[in-house]
């Protein structure tokens, strides 16, 4: 799968797990959540997590359903001044996606985590995040701006 192979980059680029961590849960990092996502899924956009969106325009197909290795685009909201980025996984039903992303928890990489879209229109345009310390989804929910293909950049491709 794209996703491990991309995690064994990051392990070479010196994440190490954490200890009592498994491979699916739990892995320190120093990586922010952009290039980790850039990494994993491909997409070679820069800026912070919440300025990918724009600057997908015009270069990756934006959608606002989830694929495999699409990023997952957090707008800027409360706290997360940056935004977030997380690349997902598989897709489990219409309303709920698996995903993998760096520094939801300081310092973690965390994969195959639920997220569920809570939006009124069924868009992914409010979700849910699992959050681990709990061990079930946050009470907080997150705009989003919605999917980034990971297919061959459109500039590139012509």
């Amino acid at each position: 799968m794209r996703v491990v192979r991309r995690a064994v980059v990051l392990l070479a680029l010196g994440v190490s797990a954490c200890a009592g961590g498994g491979a699916q849960y739990g892995t320190r990092t120093s990586l922010s959540c952009v290039p980790y996502a850039r990494e994993v899924s491909g997409i070679r956009l820069q800026g912070d997590a919440w300025e990918w969106w724009a600057e997908a325009a015009g270069r990756y197909e934006r959608s606002d359903r989830p694929m495999p290795a699409a990023v997952l685009v957090f707008r800027r909201h409360g706290d997360m001044r940056d935004g977030h980025l997380a690349v997902v996984s598989r897709v489990v039903r219409p309303d709920e996606i698996m995903v993998t992303h760096s520094n939801w928890l300081p310092g973690r990489i965390d994969s195959d985590q639920p997220v569920v879209d809570v939006s009124a229109a069924h868009d992914w345009s409010l979700v849910r995040v699992w959050w681990p310390p709990v061990g079930a989804l946050g009470r907080r929910e997150y705009p989003t701006d919605g999917f980034i293909l990971p297919q061959v950049a459109q500039t590139a491709s012509r």
